[in-house]
């Protein structure tokens, strides 16, 4: 896999500066360095040190969502902002595909003719569509899409590899991540109404950075 950083010196050293600030205002915490790789990631991309006391971690998270990287899972995102702004390259480098549904005419049908969201219907379709199991499912956006995702877990059997759960809003958004905390499925989860799309694209970057210094 090609380097996982910025392309030229000057850009890693205002990343390599970025980051020395935020490592030395955020001061103690309880993250594995893994996970604070993830969280000061999240942190550079908002300005927003929050998120070191918003952000929670299943245990599992990101052993299961390096291992599902490297098998070349499907990553299923509620928005299309997402996947604008996954890197490519870095994840055809391992086989992953991007889907994102929530345009898709039948989607929009559906959610009219049953008053749900597109956002439901989008992730209802990806169940049937047999890509959630071993996915890692990335939701900024729709809190009802992490609802949704939640209600498959529970209801249905769905095994995604790895839930992030980060949508950003005023009606369920705190709620939707509380639900995504009491699943077996492996989360990360900012906790609150604070999330959106950057966030989430954020957390899959730094996890494909540790695929590429963590031991297989």
């Amino acid at each position: 896999m090609s380097d996982m950083r910025q392309m030229t010196a000057k850009g890693r050293s205002i990343e390599d500066g970025s980051f020395a600030i935020i490592d030395s205002e955020a001061g103690p915490h309880q993250f594995s360095p893994a996970e604070w790789q993830i969280v000061r990631r999240v942190i550079h991309a908002t300005a927003d040190f929050e998120f070191k006391e918003l952000t929670r971690f299943h245990p599992d998270a990101v052993r299961t969502g390096i291992d599902a990287l490297r098998r070349g899972c499907p990553i299923v995102v509620d928005v299309k902002m997402i996947t604008a702004g996954l890197n490519e390259d870095r994840l055809r480098a391992y086989g992953c595909s991007t889907h994102c549904f929530i345009s898709d005419d039948d989607v929009i049908a559906a959610a009219k003719a049953a008053n749900s969201t597109r956002a439901i219907e989008a992730m209802r379709k990806a169940h049937r569509n047999s890509l959630l199991d071993g996915a890692i499912v990335a939701i900024g956006n729709a809190p009802t899409a992490l609802l949704e995702t939640v209600r498959l877990v529970e209801e249905t059997g769905a095994r995604p590899a790895l839930v992030i759960g980060v949508p950003v809003g005023f009606v369920s958004a705190a709620e939707s991540k509380e639900a995504a905390l009491r699943i077996p499925t492996p989360y990360i989860v900012a906790r609150g109404r604070k999330g959106g799309s950057t966030i989430a694209v954020a957390i899959i970057h730094a996890l494909l950075l540790l695929s590429t210094e963590t031991p297989a």
